[in-house]
Protein backbone atom coordinates (compact mmCIF):
# COMPACT_ATOMS: atom_id res chain seq x y z
CA UNK A 1 0.00 0.00 0.00
CA UNK A 2 1.08 3.46 -0.90
CA UNK A 3 2.01 6.02 1.77
CA UNK A 4 -0.43 8.23 0.94
CA UNK A 5 -4.34 7.21 -0.06
CA UNK A 6 -5.39 8.58 -3.44
CA UNK A 7 -9.20 8.42 -3.51
CA UNK A 8 -8.83 8.34 -7.88
CA UNK A 9 -6.88 4.81 -7.59
CA UNK A 10 -9.78 3.52 -5.09
CA UNK A 11 -13.31 4.70 -4.99
CA UNK A 12 -14.30 4.04 -8.57
CA UNK A 13 -12.70 0.46 -8.78
CA UNK A 14 -14.15 -0.48 -5.21
CA UNK A 15 -17.84 1.21 -6.51
CA UNK A 16 -17.53 -1.08 -9.53
CA UNK A 17 -16.79 -4.17 -7.68
CA UNK A 18 -19.43 -3.81 -5.14
CA UNK A 19 -21.89 -3.19 -8.04
CA UNK A 20 -21.08 -6.03 -9.88
CA UNK A 21 -21.08 -8.40 -7.14
CA UNK A 22 -24.91 -7.15 -6.41
CA UNK A 23 -24.03 -6.20 -2.54
CA UNK A 24 -26.28 -3.24 -3.79
CA UNK A 25 -29.67 -5.33 -3.62
CA UNK A 26 -31.71 -6.52 -0.96
CA UNK A 27 -30.93 -10.01 -2.00
CA UNK A 28 -27.84 -9.99 -0.04
CA UNK A 29 -29.97 -10.49 3.35
CA UNK A 30 -32.42 -12.68 1.25
CA UNK A 31 -34.91 -13.73 4.27
CA UNK A 32 -33.90 -11.44 6.64
CA UNK A 33 -36.52 -7.91 8.11
CA UNK A 34 -37.04 -5.52 5.31
CA UNK A 35 -35.61 -1.96 5.09
CA UNK A 36 -36.13 0.68 2.45
CA UNK A 37 -35.76 4.05 1.24
CA UNK A 38 -37.37 5.52 -2.23
CA UNK A 39 -34.45 7.99 -3.47
CA UNK A 40 -36.27 11.42 -3.80
CA UNK A 41 -35.64 11.59 -7.72
CA UNK A 42 -33.41 14.15 -8.80
CA UNK A 43 -34.13 16.23 -11.96
CA UNK A 44 -32.95 14.30 -14.93
CA UNK A 45 -32.46 17.98 -16.94
CA UNK A 46 -29.13 18.69 -15.49
CA UNK A 47 -26.23 17.70 -13.79
CA UNK A 48 -26.59 17.21 -9.63
CA UNK A 49 -26.12 20.38 -7.04
CA UNK A 50 -24.42 20.35 -4.07
CA UNK A 51 -27.69 20.01 -2.45
CA UNK A 52 -27.96 16.49 -3.47
CA UNK A 53 -24.77 15.19 -1.91
CA UNK A 54 -26.77 15.24 1.46
CA UNK A 55 -27.89 11.61 0.40
CA UNK A 56 -25.43 11.06 2.04
CA UNK A 57 -27.66 10.29 4.98
CA UNK A 58 -29.82 7.64 3.21
CA UNK A 59 -26.76 6.08 2.31
CA UNK A 60 -25.70 6.50 6.02
CA UNK A 61 -28.61 4.60 7.03
CA UNK A 62 -28.74 1.93 4.57
CA UNK A 63 -25.31 0.79 4.84
CA UNK A 64 -25.66 0.54 8.53
CA UNK A 65 -29.04 -1.53 8.29
CA UNK A 66 -27.54 -3.41 5.40
CA UNK A 67 -24.51 -4.27 7.81
CA UNK A 68 -26.86 -5.17 10.49
CA UNK A 69 -28.39 -8.06 8.04
CA UNK A 70 -31.66 -6.45 6.81
CA UNK A 71 -32.88 -7.12 3.24
CA UNK A 72 -31.95 -3.46 2.58
CA UNK A 73 -33.58 -1.62 -0.76
CA UNK A 74 -32.58 1.97 -1.67
CA UNK A 75 -34.46 2.16 -5.02
CA UNK A 76 -32.79 5.18 -7.58
CA UNK A 77 -34.87 7.36 -9.64
CA UNK A 78 -35.39 10.22 -11.71
CA UNK A 79 -37.84 13.10 -12.48
CA UNK A 80 -38.90 14.38 -15.21
CA UNK A 81 -39.50 17.46 -13.73
CA UNK A 82 -41.95 18.83 -16.24
CA UNK A 83 -41.87 22.40 -16.10
CA UNK A 84 -38.58 22.76 -14.81
CA UNK A 85 -37.35 20.70 -17.28
CA UNK A 86 -39.07 22.54 -20.34
CA UNK A 87 -37.93 26.30 -18.54
CA UNK A 88 -34.40 24.63 -18.78
CA UNK A 89 -34.93 23.55 -22.31
CA UNK A 90 -36.26 26.47 -23.37
CA UNK A 91 -33.19 28.13 -22.65
CA UNK A 92 -31.37 26.29 -25.00
CA UNK A 93 -33.82 26.74 -27.74
CA UNK A 94 -33.58 30.48 -27.33
CA UNK A 95 -29.69 30.74 -27.15
CA UNK A 96 -30.43 29.00 -30.80
CA UNK A 97 -32.56 31.56 -31.94
CA UNK A 98 -35.71 29.36 -31.52
CA UNK A 99 -38.73 28.99 -28.90
CA UNK A 100 -41.28 26.63 -28.22
CA UNK A 101 -43.58 28.29 -30.63
CA UNK A 102 -41.78 27.26 -33.65
CA UNK A 103 -42.33 22.98 -33.09
CA UNK A 104 -45.56 20.85 -33.17
CA UNK A 105 -46.53 19.50 -29.76
CA UNK A 106 -45.08 15.89 -30.83
CA UNK A 107 -41.91 17.30 -32.41
CA UNK A 108 -41.22 19.48 -28.84
CA UNK A 109 -41.92 16.52 -26.55
CA UNK A 110 -39.35 14.17 -28.60
CA UNK A 111 -37.07 17.39 -28.29
CA UNK A 112 -37.25 17.31 -24.79
CA UNK A 113 -37.11 13.19 -24.17
CA UNK A 114 -33.81 13.07 -25.92
CA UNK A 115 -32.49 15.56 -24.28
CA UNK A 116 -33.33 14.69 -20.79
CA UNK A 117 -32.06 11.51 -21.80
CA UNK A 118 -28.52 12.60 -22.27
CA UNK A 119 -28.53 14.44 -19.00
CA UNK A 120 -30.03 11.63 -17.17
CA UNK A 121 -26.89 9.21 -17.68
CA UNK A 122 -24.92 11.58 -16.50
CA UNK A 123 -26.63 12.42 -13.58
CA UNK A 124 -26.63 8.55 -12.83
CA UNK A 125 -22.81 8.57 -13.26
CA UNK A 126 -22.58 11.25 -10.55
CA UNK A 127 -24.57 9.68 -8.11
CA UNK A 128 -21.94 6.47 -8.69
CA UNK A 129 -19.27 9.15 -8.26
CA UNK A 130 -20.76 10.12 -5.15
CA UNK A 131 -20.44 6.46 -3.58
CA UNK A 132 -24.20 6.02 -2.95
CA UNK A 133 -25.23 2.49 -2.80
CA UNK A 134 -28.31 2.60 -4.74
CA UNK A 135 -29.87 -0.89 -6.07
CA UNK A 136 -29.35 0.16 -9.72
CA UNK A 137 -31.35 -2.86 -11.11
CA UNK A 138 -34.42 -1.34 -10.28
CA UNK A 139 -34.09 1.90 -11.19
CA UNK A 140 -37.15 4.07 -11.85
CA UNK A 141 -37.87 7.26 -14.15
CA UNK A 142 -41.41 9.24 -13.36
CA UNK A 143 -42.23 9.02 -17.34
CA UNK A 144 -41.51 4.70 -17.17
CA UNK A 145 -44.77 3.53 -19.06
CA UNK A 146 -45.26 1.59 -15.71
CA UNK A 147 -45.44 4.35 -13.62
CA UNK A 148 -47.67 6.68 -15.86
CA UNK A 149 -50.19 3.96 -15.90
CA UNK A 150 -50.27 4.22 -11.96
CA UNK A 151 -50.68 7.95 -12.20
CA UNK A 152 -53.48 7.80 -14.72
CA UNK A 153 -55.24 4.99 -12.17
CA UNK A 154 -55.04 7.33 -9.23
CA UNK A 155 -56.23 9.98 -10.90
CA UNK A 156 -59.22 8.26 -12.19
CA UNK A 157 -60.04 6.84 -8.86
CA UNK A 158 -60.03 10.69 -8.18
CA UNK A 159 -62.36 11.37 -10.27
CA UNK A 160 -64.66 8.62 -9.62
CA UNK A 161 -64.88 9.21 -5.94
CA UNK A 162 -65.65 12.86 -6.90
CA UNK A 163 -62.65 14.42 -5.42
CA UNK A 164 -61.26 15.80 -9.24
CA UNK A 165 -63.25 18.29 -10.70
CA UNK A 166 -63.01 20.74 -13.17
CA UNK A 167 -63.65 24.46 -12.60
CA UNK A 168 -62.75 27.78 -13.64
CA UNK A 169 -61.02 29.83 -10.93
CA UNK A 170 -59.00 32.19 -10.97
CA UNK A 171 -54.71 30.42 -10.81
CA UNK A 172 -51.35 32.04 -10.44
CA UNK A 173 -50.46 32.70 -14.24
CA UNK A 174 -47.02 33.31 -15.58
CA UNK A 175 -47.47 35.14 -19.14
CA UNK A 176 -44.34 34.80 -19.94
CA UNK A 177 -44.32 31.01 -19.67
CA UNK A 178 -47.52 30.19 -20.66
CA UNK A 179 -48.45 28.30 -17.66
CA UNK A 180 -50.38 28.01 -14.75
CA UNK A 181 -49.07 27.04 -10.83
CA UNK A 182 -50.50 26.25 -7.61
CA UNK A 183 -49.70 28.29 -4.63
CA UNK A 184 -46.69 26.69 -3.23
CA UNK A 185 -45.27 27.27 -6.43
CA UNK A 186 -45.59 31.06 -5.82
CA UNK A 187 -42.76 33.17 -4.57
CA UNK A 188 -44.17 35.82 -2.59
CA UNK A 189 -41.77 38.96 -2.43
CA UNK A 190 -42.20 41.87 -0.10
CA UNK A 191 -41.56 45.32 -1.91
CA UNK A 192 -42.87 48.91 -2.08
CA UNK A 193 -45.92 49.62 -4.58
CA UNK A 194 -47.96 52.69 -5.06
CA UNK A 195 -51.71 53.45 -4.04
CA UNK A 196 -53.54 55.50 -6.87
CA UNK A 197 -56.39 57.52 -5.61
CA UNK A 198 -58.92 57.62 -8.19
CA UNK A 199 -62.48 59.69 -8.96
CA UNK A 200 -64.68 57.52 -10.06
CA UNK A 201 -68.06 59.45 -10.65
CA UNK A 202 -71.52 58.30 -8.73
CA UNK A 203 -74.56 58.93 -10.63
CA UNK A 204 -76.12 62.07 -10.14
CA UNK A 205 -74.68 62.54 -6.96
CA UNK A 206 -70.96 63.54 -7.17
CA UNK A 207 -67.72 61.28 -6.47
CA UNK A 208 -66.00 58.99 -5.06
CA UNK A 209 -62.06 58.26 -4.22
CA UNK A 210 -60.87 54.63 -4.90
CA UNK A 211 -57.40 53.68 -4.00
CA UNK A 212 -55.90 50.63 -5.89
CA UNK A 213 -52.47 49.53 -6.56
CA UNK A 214 -53.51 48.53 -10.23
CA UNK A 215 -55.70 50.99 -12.15
CA UNK A 216 -54.72 49.34 -15.66
CA UNK A 217 -57.55 46.49 -14.21
CA UNK A 218 -59.81 48.96 -13.53
CA UNK A 219 -61.69 48.56 -17.15
CA UNK A 220 -62.75 45.12 -15.77
CA UNK A 221 -64.27 45.86 -12.78
CA UNK A 222 -67.74 44.82 -11.66
CA UNK A 223 -67.92 47.08 -8.11
CA UNK A 224 -66.74 49.58 -5.75
CA UNK A 225 -66.80 48.33 -2.50
CA UNK A 226 -66.67 49.57 1.06
CA UNK A 227 -67.31 48.50 4.42
CA UNK A 228 -70.99 48.40 5.76
CA UNK A 229 -70.47 50.60 9.00
CA UNK A 230 -68.31 53.41 7.29
CA UNK A 231 -70.07 56.77 7.78
CA UNK A 232 -68.71 58.48 5.14
CA UNK A 233 -70.01 56.03 2.61
CA UNK A 234 -73.29 54.54 4.12
CA UNK A 235 -75.29 57.06 1.46
CA UNK A 236 -73.50 55.55 -1.37
CA UNK A 237 -74.25 51.97 -1.24
CA UNK A 238 -76.56 50.95 -3.42
CA UNK A 239 -75.97 53.44 -6.00
CA UNK A 240 -73.82 53.55 -9.43
CA UNK A 241 -70.74 54.60 -10.43
CA UNK A 242 -68.97 55.18 -13.71
CA UNK A 243 -65.64 53.61 -14.64
CA UNK A 244 -63.58 56.52 -15.67
CA UNK A 245 -62.34 56.38 -19.19
CA UNK A 246 -64.56 53.46 -20.10
CA UNK A 247 -67.74 54.69 -18.93
CA UNK A 248 -69.34 51.30 -18.02
CA UNK A 249 -71.65 51.38 -14.54
CA UNK A 250 -71.16 49.34 -12.32
CA UNK A 251 -72.59 49.12 -8.63
CA UNK A 252 -71.47 50.31 -4.88
CA UNK A 253 -71.37 47.57 -3.11
CA UNK A 254 -70.69 47.07 0.83
CA UNK A 255 -68.68 43.77 2.83
CA UNK A 256 -66.78 43.50 5.44
CA UNK A 257 -64.03 42.55 3.42
CA UNK A 258 -63.29 46.27 3.18
CA UNK A 259 -60.94 47.92 5.71
CA UNK A 260 -62.08 51.15 6.36
CA UNK A 261 -58.37 52.64 7.57
CA UNK A 262 -56.59 51.27 4.59
CA UNK A 263 -56.12 53.72 1.51
CA UNK A 264 -59.86 56.06 1.25
CA UNK A 265 -61.35 53.03 2.72
CA UNK A 266 -63.28 52.37 -0.46
CA UNK A 267 -61.55 49.69 -3.72
CA UNK A 268 -62.18 48.49 -6.76
CA UNK A 269 -63.45 44.98 -7.22
CA UNK A 270 -62.32 42.99 -10.60
CA UNK A 271 -63.09 39.56 -9.63
CA UNK A 272 -61.18 38.20 -12.65
CA UNK A 273 -57.90 39.79 -11.82
CA UNK A 274 -57.47 39.49 -8.09
CA UNK A 275 -58.42 36.16 -5.68
CA UNK A 276 -59.78 38.72 -2.93
CA UNK A 277 -62.10 40.06 -5.36
CA UNK A 278 -62.72 36.76 -6.69
CA UNK A 279 -64.05 35.82 -2.99
CA UNK A 280 -66.23 39.20 -3.33
CA UNK A 281 -67.43 38.10 -6.34
CA UNK A 282 -68.87 34.78 -5.76
CA UNK A 283 -70.58 36.24 -2.26
CA UNK A 284 -71.89 39.21 -4.21
CA UNK A 285 -72.74 37.47 -7.80
CA UNK A 286 -70.25 39.70 -9.62
CA UNK A 287 -68.24 38.61 -12.95
CA UNK A 288 -66.57 41.77 -14.48
CA UNK A 289 -64.44 41.73 -17.31
CA UNK A 290 -61.02 39.69 -18.11
CA UNK A 291 -59.13 42.72 -19.17
CA UNK A 292 -55.73 40.89 -18.77
CA UNK A 293 -54.84 37.91 -21.89
CA UNK A 294 -52.89 35.03 -21.40
CA UNK A 295 -50.36 36.49 -23.19
CA UNK A 296 -49.85 39.12 -20.85
CA UNK A 297 -51.47 42.17 -23.18
CA UNK A 298 -54.24 43.97 -22.23
CA UNK A 299 -57.75 43.50 -23.90
CA UNK A 300 -61.25 44.44 -23.49
CA UNK A 301 -60.25 47.48 -22.60
CA UNK A 302 -61.33 49.97 -25.92
CA UNK A 303 -58.39 52.22 -24.16
CA UNK A 304 -54.99 50.05 -24.14
CA UNK A 305 -55.37 47.29 -26.04
CA UNK A 306 -52.52 45.17 -27.02
CA UNK A 307 -50.27 47.16 -24.17
CA UNK A 308 -48.23 44.75 -21.47
CA UNK A 309 -49.46 46.09 -18.27
CA UNK A 310 -46.57 47.97 -17.16
CA UNK A 311 -47.06 49.86 -20.64
CA UNK A 312 -51.10 49.78 -19.99
CA UNK A 313 -50.79 51.01 -16.42
CA UNK A 314 -48.35 54.01 -17.17
CA UNK A 315 -50.49 55.15 -20.03
CA UNK A 316 -53.90 54.63 -18.28
CA UNK A 317 -52.35 57.31 -15.57
CA UNK A 318 -51.58 59.62 -17.61
CA UNK A 319 -54.87 59.46 -19.56
CA UNK A 320 -56.37 59.72 -15.52
CA UNK A 321 -54.45 62.70 -15.05
CA UNK A 322 -55.47 64.46 -18.00
CA UNK A 323 -59.13 64.53 -17.20
CA UNK A 324 -58.82 65.51 -14.01
CA UNK A 325 -59.91 61.67 -12.14
CA UNK A 326 -56.14 60.91 -10.64
CA UNK A 327 -56.71 62.81 -7.50
CA UNK A 328 -53.64 61.72 -5.60
CA UNK A 329 -50.81 58.79 -4.55
CA UNK A 330 -49.18 57.42 -2.37
CA UNK A 331 -46.35 54.56 -1.27
CA UNK A 332 -47.21 51.44 0.70
CA UNK A 333 -45.75 48.10 1.50
CA UNK A 334 -47.16 45.59 -0.35
CA UNK A 335 -46.61 41.74 -1.52
CA UNK A 336 -45.97 40.38 -5.39
CA UNK A 337 -46.65 37.25 -6.24
CA UNK A 338 -43.92 35.98 -8.58
CA UNK A 339 -42.82 32.77 -11.22
CA UNK A 340 -40.47 30.88 -9.10
CA UNK A 341 -38.50 30.32 -12.52
CA UNK A 342 -38.15 33.32 -14.63
CA UNK A 343 -39.65 35.74 -11.53
CA UNK A 344 -41.62 37.20 -13.55
CA UNK A 345 -45.00 38.83 -11.83
CA UNK A 346 -47.33 36.51 -12.07
CA UNK A 347 -50.93 37.41 -12.98
CA UNK A 348 -54.43 36.11 -11.40
CA UNK A 349 -56.53 35.03 -14.53
CA UNK A 350 -59.42 32.93 -14.81
CA UNK A 351 -59.00 29.36 -16.54
CA UNK A 352 -61.07 26.09 -16.68
CA UNK A 353 -58.38 23.53 -14.57
CA UNK A 354 -58.59 20.24 -12.83
CA UNK A 355 -58.61 20.19 -9.13
CA UNK A 356 -58.35 17.91 -6.27
CA UNK A 357 -60.22 18.36 -3.37
CA UNK A 358 -58.44 18.71 -0.44
CA UNK A 359 -60.00 18.34 2.83
CA UNK A 360 -61.18 15.08 2.20
CA UNK A 361 -57.68 14.19 1.90
CA UNK A 362 -56.36 15.86 4.55
CA UNK A 363 -57.43 14.48 8.07
CA UNK A 364 -56.22 11.22 7.31
CA UNK A 365 -52.80 12.62 6.46
CA UNK A 366 -53.28 14.59 9.96
CA UNK A 367 -53.71 11.17 11.77
CA UNK A 368 -50.68 9.48 10.58
CA UNK A 369 -48.44 12.20 12.37
CA UNK A 370 -50.59 12.91 15.32
CA UNK A 371 -51.45 9.23 16.08
CA UNK A 372 -47.22 8.18 15.43
CA UNK A 373 -47.65 6.19 12.30
CA UNK A 374 -45.47 8.41 10.62
CA UNK A 375 -42.58 10.17 12.82
CA UNK A 376 -41.24 13.45 11.80
CA UNK A 377 -37.32 13.70 12.75
CA UNK A 378 -36.80 16.64 13.99
CA UNK A 379 -39.90 16.71 15.80
CA UNK A 380 -40.22 20.55 15.30
CA UNK A 381 -41.55 20.40 11.30
CA UNK A 382 -44.56 18.79 12.71
CA UNK A 383 -45.68 22.32 13.57
CA UNK A 384 -45.09 23.47 9.79
CA UNK A 385 -46.80 19.85 8.71
CA UNK A 386 -49.78 20.92 10.57
CA UNK A 387 -50.32 24.17 9.53
CA UNK A 388 -49.82 23.38 5.69
CA UNK A 389 -52.34 20.85 5.95
CA UNK A 390 -54.75 22.70 7.98
CA UNK A 391 -54.67 25.52 5.78
CA UNK A 392 -54.39 23.81 2.56
CA UNK A 393 -56.89 24.91 -0.53
CA UNK A 394 -57.88 23.06 -3.26
CA UNK A 395 -54.97 21.68 -5.32
CA UNK A 396 -54.68 23.05 -9.37
CA UNK A 397 -52.95 19.97 -11.08
CA UNK A 398 -53.28 21.90 -14.29
CA UNK A 399 -50.21 22.76 -16.36
CA UNK A 400 -49.87 24.05 -19.55
CA UNK A 401 -46.97 22.52 -20.84
CA UNK A 402 -46.08 19.86 -23.31
CA UNK A 403 -43.56 18.62 -21.23
CA UNK A 404 -45.01 15.80 -18.68
CA UNK A 405 -48.18 13.19 -17.99
CA UNK A 406 -50.81 14.42 -20.58
CA UNK A 407 -53.90 14.44 -18.94
CA UNK A 408 -56.39 11.70 -19.51
CA UNK A 409 -59.62 13.85 -19.96
CA UNK A 410 -61.72 14.22 -23.40
CA UNK A 411 -64.11 16.96 -23.99
CA UNK A 412 -67.29 16.42 -25.85
CA UNK A 413 -67.45 19.21 -28.71
CA UNK A 414 -71.62 18.27 -28.87
CA UNK A 415 -72.46 17.95 -25.62
CA UNK A 416 -69.57 19.36 -23.69
CA UNK A 417 -69.11 16.85 -21.17
CA UNK A 418 -65.52 15.55 -20.26
CA UNK A 419 -64.70 11.82 -20.27
CA UNK A 420 -61.97 10.68 -18.14
CA UNK A 421 -60.46 7.30 -18.43
CA UNK A 422 -57.09 5.21 -16.28
CA UNK A 423 -55.13 6.11 -20.02
CA UNK A 424 -57.09 4.52 -22.49
CA UNK A 425 -58.33 6.75 -25.35
CA UNK A 426 -61.91 6.27 -25.50
CA UNK A 427 -63.84 6.34 -28.92
CA UNK A 428 -66.73 8.16 -28.07
CA UNK A 429 -68.17 10.72 -25.70
CA UNK A 430 -68.86 8.72 -22.01
CA UNK A 431 -72.22 11.03 -22.06
CA UNK A 432 -73.63 11.25 -25.73
CA UNK A 433 -71.37 9.02 -27.84
CA UNK A 434 -70.15 11.26 -30.48
CA UNK A 435 -67.08 10.44 -31.85
CA UNK A 436 -66.25 14.29 -31.81
CA UNK A 437 -63.81 14.51 -28.49
CA UNK A 438 -60.68 16.09 -28.03
CA UNK A 439 -57.86 15.29 -25.29
CA UNK A 440 -56.84 17.84 -22.90
CA UNK A 441 -53.74 19.66 -23.94
CA UNK A 442 -52.62 19.99 -20.52
CA UNK A 443 -50.17 18.13 -18.74
CA UNK A 444 -50.08 16.96 -14.79
CA UNK A 445 -48.56 19.14 -12.24
CA UNK A 446 -45.22 17.12 -11.51
CA UNK A 447 -45.84 17.41 -7.79
CA UNK A 448 -49.26 15.19 -8.63
CA UNK A 449 -47.50 12.45 -9.89
CA UNK A 450 -44.23 12.43 -8.02
CA UNK A 451 -46.89 12.22 -4.62
CA UNK A 452 -47.24 9.10 -5.79
CA UNK A 453 -44.01 8.07 -6.29
CA UNK A 454 -43.20 5.44 -3.03
CA UNK A 455 -45.59 3.52 -4.22
CA UNK A 456 -45.77 3.74 -8.04
CA UNK A 457 -42.02 2.66 -7.76
CA UNK A 458 -42.87 -0.76 -6.28
CA UNK A 459 -46.02 -1.81 -7.61
CA UNK A 460 -44.59 -3.01 -11.00
CA UNK A 461 -42.82 -5.83 -8.70
CA UNK A 462 -45.74 -6.68 -6.71
CA UNK A 463 -43.12 -9.05 -4.62
CA UNK A 464 -41.22 -5.83 -4.13
CA UNK A 465 -44.37 -3.87 -2.93
CA UNK A 466 -45.52 -6.58 -0.37
CA UNK A 467 -42.26 -6.52 1.16
CA UNK A 468 -41.16 -3.13 1.11
CA UNK A 469 -43.94 -0.86 1.62
CA UNK A 470 -44.73 1.06 3.46
CA UNK A 471 -41.27 2.17 2.88
CA UNK A 472 -39.02 2.95 6.34
CA UNK A 473 -37.93 6.39 5.43
CA UNK A 474 -38.55 9.74 3.34
CA UNK A 475 -35.24 11.54 3.74
CA UNK A 476 -35.12 15.08 2.11
CA UNK A 477 -34.62 18.39 2.57
CA UNK A 478 -36.79 20.17 5.07
CA UNK A 479 -37.63 22.66 2.08
CA UNK A 480 -40.06 20.27 0.60
CA UNK A 481 -41.54 19.11 3.37
CA UNK A 482 -45.55 21.01 2.32
CA UNK A 483 -44.40 20.70 -1.70
CA UNK A 484 -43.45 17.07 -1.77
CA UNK A 485 -43.90 15.21 1.86
CA UNK A 486 -47.07 16.47 2.90
CA UNK A 487 -48.61 15.20 -0.38
CA UNK A 488 -46.70 11.91 -0.37
CA UNK A 489 -48.76 11.15 2.84
CA UNK A 490 -52.39 12.29 1.70
CA UNK A 491 -51.93 10.28 -1.87
CA UNK A 492 -50.16 7.39 -0.78
CA UNK A 493 -52.77 7.22 2.50
CA UNK A 494 -55.68 7.54 -0.48
CA UNK A 495 -54.12 4.66 -3.07
CA UNK A 496 -52.88 2.23 -0.46
CA UNK A 497 -54.93 2.80 2.62
CA UNK A 498 -51.27 2.59 4.16
CA UNK A 499 -48.82 5.18 5.14
CA UNK A 500 -45.94 5.65 2.43
CA UNK A 501 -43.03 5.49 4.88
CA UNK A 502 -42.99 5.36 8.56
CA UNK A 503 -40.36 7.89 9.43
CA UNK A 504 -39.52 11.72 7.87
CA UNK A 505 -36.07 12.52 8.02
CA UNK A 506 -35.44 16.17 7.29
CA UNK A 507 -31.89 17.71 6.42
CA UNK A 508 -31.07 21.21 6.18
CA UNK A 509 -29.78 23.05 2.78
CA UNK A 510 -26.42 23.42 2.23
CA UNK A 511 -25.37 26.69 1.53
CA UNK A 512 -21.97 28.55 0.40
CA UNK A 513 -18.98 29.57 2.59
CA UNK A 514 -20.50 33.33 3.57
CA UNK A 515 -23.74 31.22 4.08
CA UNK A 516 -26.02 32.83 1.07
CA UNK A 517 -28.17 30.15 -0.81
CA UNK A 518 -26.35 28.79 -3.65
CA UNK A 519 -28.14 29.74 -7.15
CA UNK A 520 -27.07 30.15 -10.48
CA UNK A 521 -28.37 33.52 -10.55
CA UNK A 522 -25.62 34.32 -7.91
CA UNK A 523 -23.01 32.61 -9.34
CA UNK A 524 -22.27 30.22 -6.43
CA UNK A 525 -23.27 27.44 -7.47
CA UNK A 526 -20.73 24.56 -6.22
CA UNK A 527 -20.30 21.45 -8.21
CA UNK A 528 -20.21 18.36 -5.96
CA UNK A 529 -18.31 16.20 -8.57
CA UNK A 530 -15.61 18.76 -8.69
CA UNK A 531 -15.18 18.36 -4.96
CA UNK A 532 -14.89 14.52 -5.04
CA UNK A 533 -12.41 15.15 -7.72
CA UNK A 534 -10.22 17.37 -5.61
CA UNK A 535 -11.17 15.46 -1.73
CA UNK A 536 -12.33 12.29 -2.64
CA UNK A 537 -16.05 11.20 -1.87
CA UNK A 538 -15.57 9.94 1.45
CA UNK A 539 -14.49 13.19 2.40
CA UNK A 540 -16.94 15.57 1.07
CA UNK A 541 -19.67 13.35 2.26
CA UNK A 542 -17.87 13.37 5.90
CA UNK A 543 -17.73 16.77 5.85
CA UNK A 544 -21.75 17.37 4.98
CA UNK A 545 -22.48 15.23 8.22
CA UNK A 546 -19.54 15.62 10.85
CA UNK A 547 -21.29 18.02 13.38
CA UNK A 548 -24.30 19.03 11.19
CA UNK A 549 -27.38 18.07 12.81
CA UNK A 550 -30.89 17.14 11.71
CA UNK A 551 -32.73 20.01 10.25
CA UNK A 552 -30.12 22.54 10.26
CA UNK A 553 -28.53 24.28 7.34
CA UNK A 554 -24.83 24.53 7.29
CA UNK A 555 -22.29 26.59 5.27
CA UNK A 556 -19.63 25.07 3.10
CA UNK A 557 -16.82 24.81 4.40
CA UNK A 558 -12.87 24.09 2.59
CA UNK A 559 -11.35 24.01 6.27
CA UNK A 560 -13.69 20.88 7.08
CA UNK A 561 -13.20 19.39 3.55
CA UNK A 562 -9.42 19.46 4.07
CA UNK A 563 -9.69 17.86 7.71
CA UNK A 564 -12.25 15.19 6.43
CA UNK A 565 -9.60 14.33 3.30
CA UNK A 566 -6.49 13.87 5.95
CA UNK A 567 -9.10 11.82 8.29
CA UNK A 568 -9.58 9.43 5.03
CA UNK A 569 -5.50 9.62 5.08
CA UNK A 570 -5.48 8.53 8.55
CA UNK A 571 -7.99 5.27 7.94
CA UNK A 572 -5.34 4.36 5.05
CA UNK A 573 -2.45 4.51 7.20
CA UNK A 574 -4.37 2.76 9.48
CA UNK A 575 -4.91 -0.19 7.06
CA UNK A 576 -1.55 0.27 5.74
CA UNK A 577 0.00 -0.72 9.67
CA UNK A 578 -2.16 -3.53 9.77
CA UNK A 579 -1.32 -4.90 6.75
CA UNK A 580 2.30 -4.14 7.66
CA UNK A 581 2.06 -6.30 10.75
Amino acid sequence: MEKTYDHKKVEENIYKSWEEKGYFKPEVNPNNAPYSIILPPPNANAPLHFGHAMYVIEDILIRYHRMKGAAALWLPGADHAGFETQFVFEKHLANEGKSRFDYDRETLYQMIWDFVQKNRGGMESQLRKLGFSLDWTRAKFTLDPDIVAIVYKTFKKLYDDGLVYRAKRLVNYCTYDGTSFSDLEVVMKDTTGILYEISYPVKSVGEIIVATSRPETMYGDAAVMVHPEDSRYKNLIGKSVLIPLSDREIPIIADEFVDKDFGTGAVKVTPLHNFDDWEVGQRHKLSGLQVIGFDGKLQNTGVVDGLFTKEARKKTIELLEGKGFLRGEKGYDTTRRLCYKCKNVLEPLPMEQWFVKMEPLVNSAIDAVRKGRIKIIPASFKKIYFQFLENIRDWNISRQIVWGIRIPAWFCEKCLNWTVTDGITPENCSKCESKDIQQDTDTFDTWFSSAQWPFATLLENSSDFQRFYPTTVMETGYDILRWWVARMVMVGLYATGKVPFENIVLHGLVKDPYGKKMSKSRGNVVNPIELVEQYGADAVRFALVYGTALGNDQALSYAKLQGMSNFTNKLWNIGRFIEMN
